[in-house]
């Protein structure tokens, strides 16, 4: 059974940084593509980076330059740097993975991300 264990999410002020944490547990399986979305209140989900276990990474518009998304193959965790945050950031933010075999996916247990003065 694959579990996503995510933290460092919290309040932040406009212009602060946070740094999201995930770890992939369980065996059996290898991860082709690890991530990170959010949802936003009265918003649908949606996607703000991702990377590849050979390294490409998929940010979105928003996130381009004040985001960053590593990730650790062997530890199986990822994480997201993300600096000059703005109130619009607030949301749940979650982990997502998609496994290399049969392209399964799974999501964490959103951590809350909250930019406010």
């Amino acid at each position: 059974q694959v579990q996503l264990l995510e933290s460092g999410g919290g309040l932040v002020q406009p212009g602060g940084s946070l740094r999201l944490s995930c770890a992939a547990s369980g065996t059996g399986f290898s991860i082709a593509r690890m991530g990170w979305y959010r949802q936003a209140p009265g918003k649908q989900r949606e996607l703000v980076a991702s990377r590849t276990e050979i390294g490409n990474t998929n940010y979105a518009d928003f996130a381009k330059d004040r985001f960053t998304i590593s990730r650790d193959n062997a530890k199986k965790t990822v994480s997201l740097q993300m600096n000059s945050l703005k109130p619009e950031d607030t949301a749940v933010y979650y982990c997502n993975i998609k496994t290399t075999h049969r392209g399964r996916e799974y999501w964490g247990q959103g951590t809350q991300v909250t930019v406010s003065s």
